[in-house]
């Protein structure tokens, strides 16, 4: 089991003390299989973005051999045409679900690979990653349409899904940034990569009507914000519009709108956008009032229902539940390489297109 010597800057009052935090990373790791892949837990399926999560997680509790195995398996099972589907049975790469391929699935490798990189500083590592993220990127932007935005997916035929949503776009923005940190790194300008990063902010922040309209959940709501594309002023200003819709106080946040229903996941990413603006105090409190979902495990169920029939539900614990925890609690602590990736100070900008 992880040591709470080893997690002892992620305690954050009210939320972590060293031994739960290591609790909850060995929980994490005993969802991992030997072959380095993070399903949502064992049975279920594993999604690439999810899976990316829970590996961030394990870096910033400092897990990097187990973090670079869950790399390895991206690595290992990439489709040719640089993409992973969107669902495998166990994490089994044999026994895709979903022969789909999500945009925003394929673009977070590079987050999760600057991130492994800023935390142990492997340029081997990063040499061995770089045709990967170059290959998932160059997939992602073959879907950025006219107008910035990103489409959904290829259908397991090929056949491109190019309605955009917002906060998959949103996640490719920050994605997008990281990978051209990784290229920065490398000395590898990439151009038609920064093109397309300033394409897609301007589209986020200016063309509401370029996604289609999933207002209702919370996700569209933070996650401009929380991809980097929204700062300062317009930050605050979208978070304050709907904070009283989403946010149920002493319980968390709300997945969609009007569902009696909170979830750890939401309210975690909310905390780590909050944090992003400046707002350290209410993350905490946020990252607080989801402890009523941590099991005696050290894991954290997906979500509760709070009024008429009150309960748990789904009845499962997720690695990326906790992942999501964790990556917050790192953020608000201090730790460089999660500070770096979703503060952004250190990732590089598109460039502005020159029209609207």
């Amino acid at each position: 089991m992880t040591s709470p010597g080893r997690t002892e800057h992620l305690v954050l009052p009210g939320v972590l003390t060293a031994e739960q935090a290591a609790e909850t990373v060995a929980g994490i790791r005993a969802m991992q299989r030997e072959d380095g892949a993070i399903p949502w837990f064992r049975g279920h399926h594993l999604d690439p973005w999810d899976h990316t999560e829970a590996a961030m997680a394990l870096d910033a509790a400092g897990e990097h051999e187990a973090a670079a195995r869950a790399y390895e398996w991206l690595l290992r099972h990439q489709n040719p045409d640089g993409s992973w589907y969107a669902a495998y049975h166990d994490g089994e790469a044999g026994r895709p679900t979903d022969r789909g391929r999500e945009s925003n699935f394929c673009a977070y490798i590079a987050v999760g690979v600057w991130h492994h990189y800023l935390a142990t500083g492997d340029e081997a590592f990063l040499d061995r990653m770089w045709p990967a993220v170059f290959a998932a990127i160059e997939f992602v932007l073959e879907l950025q349409q006219p107008g910035g935005q990103i489409g959904w997916k290829r259908e397991a035929d090929g056949t491109p899904v190019n309605d955009a949503l917002l906060t998959g776009s949103s996640s490719v923005h920050q994605a997008l940034r990281c990978a051209l940190a990784i290229a920065e790194e490398r000395e590898e300008p990439q151009p038609d990569w920064e093109l397309a990063a300033g394409a897609l902010a301007h589209a986020i922040r200016k063309h509401p009507e370029r996604f289609l309209d999933k207002n209702h959940y919370s996700m569209d709501w933070y996650y401009p914000v929380l991809g980097g594309a929204l700062t300062g002023t317009e930050a605050k200003s979208r978070i304050e519009e709907s904070w009283d819709d989403f946010v149920v106080p002493g319980l968390g946040v709300r997945c969609v709108l009007p569902n009696p229903w909170v979830t750890g996941g939401e309210s975690c990413e909310l905390a780590l956008a909050l944090w992003v603006m400046g707002e350290s105090d209410r993350a905490l409190e946020i990252l607080q009032s989801v402890q009523h979902l941590r099991t005696d495990g050290g894991m954290y169920w997906t979500g509760y229902v709070f009024e008429g029939n009150r309960a748990l539900w789904p009845e499962e614990v997720t690695s990326w539940t906790a992942g999501a925890l964790l990556l917050a609690v790192a953020a608000l602590g201090g730790d460089e390489a999660t500070v770096a990736v979703f503060g952004g100070e250190r990732l590089p900008a598109g460039l502005a297109p020159d029209c609207c």
